[in-house]
């Protein structure tokens, strides 16, 4: 077995595309872990001109120039944007703060709930249980205030770092979907000849990060509206917050749904109890979560790379773990390049025969 991993190795890693393919992700990867900060508004702006480029394209199929097109598009993306944030921001924000002055009255009501618990099942719970549990629930509160008070300090030097994203990031747009074509061939030109490999594995990836953007987008927007609409038809109270949560839930396949379940639950059993409207909430909550994996998902990202669940879920632990936010949102657009990174280096077949070979 180990003559077979030794020749594999021999023979993958002495050509040179294999090798050029491994210093450039080794180059990359050093580069967003140094100066992964500083690169940021750019990272920022490619996604922008990412999600900006199809309706250029097609704009310049009825014959406009692509600079003329490009104004036109970024100028909508600009002002759907600033209107989307001062329409919704606002009742978001108020809703919040109402929210965040119920929660003592929750939570008293959750602890009422929680000491009736031994009373009513004293085979199954017992009053030292409740009491080392509301004890850990203490203990998370206490730490999660002063981290929240931490960073409420901390944006305020993050005020500059907004306002340089407000000038840079718009102009980077600009000229990254104005001059695509022309900086796709400075870049190609940086690279050494010896590059089938990195052309294979960047045009695969090319088209599937440029629908995994559009698709998240369209996904997240059409998740937190119906859920927005539902919530207000029942009547739920913080209808467009917790719309807005689960709309942005999806940003972090099957765990964001597992999470953003606990505070619609919460704040739907405090205004009902456990009565029928609190569980016609929840069928309704699980019919939008099963249309949103079952229907809308296979539709928005037919073209990506099937990915078992399992590996989705290590992938969303291990870069937003290395990388927060940014890390979550292009999981699974990672996970796919390790997955093309893989199939270009080594195939099944060739394994298959080497096997053979050593028996």
């Amino acid at each position: 077995m180990l003559n077979v991993f030794g020749r594999w190795y021999k023979r993958k890693f002495s050509d040179p595309d294999s090798m050029m393919l491994l210093l450039l992700l080794i180059i990359s990867s050093v580069l967003l872990a140094v100066w992964g900060g500083i690169l940021m508004p750019v990272i920022v702006a490619a996604i922008i001109a990412y999600l900006l480029d199809w309706p250029v394209v097609q704009l310049c199929k009825l014959g406009l120039s692509r600079g003329y097109t490009t104004m036109l598009v970024l100028f909508g993306f600009i002002s759907v944007s600033i209107l989307t944030f001062v329409v919704l921001v606002p009742i978001v924000a108020q809703q919040s703060i109402n929210l965040i002055k119920e929660t003592p009255q929750i939570w008293e009501q959750g602890l009422l709930w929680l000491l009736k618990l031994p009373e009513t099942y004293p085979n199954l719970v017992q009053l030292y249980q409740i009491q080392d549990v509301l004890d850990g629930i203490n203990d998370r509160v206490v730490v999660l205030a002063e981290q929240l008070l931490s960073a409420s300090f901390s944006s305020l030097g993050g005020l500059g770092a907004l306002l340089i994203y407000m000038i840079l990031v718009p102009l980077m747009v600009f000229f990254m979907v104005k001059d695509k074509e022309m900086l796709v061939s400075n870049i190609s030109s940086l690279l050494p000849s010896e590059r089938r490999l990195i052309k294979q594995v960047g045009s695969e990836m090319n088209l599937q990060i440029a629908n995994y953007i559009r698709g998240k987008v369209i996904e997240i927007i059409i998740v937190g509206t119906v859920s927005t609409i539902t919530f207000a038809f029942m009547d739920l109270r913080y209808a467009l917050l917790l719309g807005v949560l689960v709309g942005f839930s999806v940003l972090i396949p099957y765990i964001g749904a597992a999470f953003v379940t606990i505070p619609v639950a919460i704040v739907a059993l405090f205004q009902w109890g456990l009565t029928p409207d609190f569980w016609y909430l929840m069928i309704a909550y699980g019919i939008i979560q099963a249309l949103d994996g079952n229907v809308l998902v296979p539709i928005l990202f037919s073209e990506a790379v099937s990915l078992h669940p399992v590996y989705i879920i290590i992938a969303v632990l291990f870069f937003g773990g290395m990388w927060g936010f940014w890390g979550v949102f292009f999981a699974i657009p990672l996970a796919t390049l390790v997955k093309a990174v893989a199939n270009a280096w080594s195939s099944p077949t060739e394994l298959l025969t080497e096997l053979s070979t050593e028996a």
